[in-house]
C-alpha cells in the first residue's frame, strides 16, 4: 500500500467529521423537521375545516335564518382549503401570509356563526360540535407552536457556525417563515371560543 494511499484512508475520517460538524447531515434533518411539523399544522386545520360542514348543517336545521352567515361560513371553509403552503414554501412570506389570512377569515367567520346562534349552545349535537371544535383549535395551537420551534431551530442552525458553511455552500439554504396571526395587535391566531357552559344572551 503506497504512503499516499494510507494518508488518504487516515484523512478520509476527519475530513467526514469536518463535512458532517458544518451541517452536511444536520440541516437537512432540521429543515425535515420544520416540514413535518407544517405537515402537523395543515393537517390539523384540514381536521376544521372537516367539521365545518357538520356544524352548518345542524345551524341549518335549527333556524333557517342568517343565511348570509352560514354562505360566509361555507365560503371561507372553501377558500381556507384551497390554499395550501408545501414544505418547498416555507421560506415564501408571500404564501404563508396568503394561507394565515384565509385561515383567520375561517375563523372569524366561525366566530360570527356562534355568536348568531347562542340559543345552539344547549342543544346536544350542536355542542358535542363545537366541543370537537374547540379541541381541534388547540391541536391546532400546539401545531403551530412545535412548527415555529423547529423554524427557530433550523433559521438558527444555518445562521450559526459551523453549520453556516453547510447551510451556505451545499444547500444554499435560506430561512424558513414562522407562522404568525393576521389580526392586527394579535400575537396569535384568533380562537373559536364557544362557552358552551352557557346559554348564550
Amino acid at each position: 500500500m503506497t504512503r499516499n494511499r494510507i494518508a488518504a484512508l487516515l484523512l478520509a475520517p476527519v475530513a467526514a467529521a469536518s463535512l458532517a460538524g458544518c451541517g452536511i447531515n444536520s440541516i437537512p434533518t432540521a429543515e425535515e423537521n420544520v416540514k413535518a411539523r407544517w405537515a402537523d399544522v395543515q393537517a390539523d386545520y384540514q381536521r376544521r375545516a372537516n367539521l365545518i360542514p357538520n356544524i352548518v348543517s345542524t345551524v341549518k336545521g335549527a333556524a333557517a335564518s342568517e343565511e348570509k352567515i352560514l354562505t360566509g361560513v361555507t365560503q371561507a371553509r372553501a377558500d381556507a382549503t384551497k390554499i395550501q403552503v408545501t414544505g418547498d414554501q416555507l421560506s415564501d412570506p408571500a404564501a404563508m401570509q396568503r394561507f394565515a389570512e384565509a385561515q383567520n377569515r375561517l375563523t372569524l367567520s366561525l366566530q360570527r356563526l356562534q355568536e348568531a346562534y347562542p340559543q345552539l349552545q344547549s342543544q346536544g349535537n350542536f355542542k358535542t360540535l363545537i366541543t370537537e371544535l374547540e379541541g381541534t383549535e388547540n391541536r391546532i395551537a400546539i401545531a403551530i407552536r412545535d412548527y415555529n420551534s423547529a423554524v427557530q431551530s433550523y433559521n438558527t442552525r444555518i445562521r450559526t457556525f459551523p453549520d453556516v458553511i453547510g447551510a451556505k455552500v451545499f444547500y444554499g439554504a435560506k430561512p424558513k417563515v414562522p407562522y404568525q396571526a393576521t389580526t392586527p395587535n394579535a400575537e396569535a391566531a384568533p380562537t373559536v371560543n364557544f362557552d358552551t357552559n352557557t346559554s348564550g344572551h
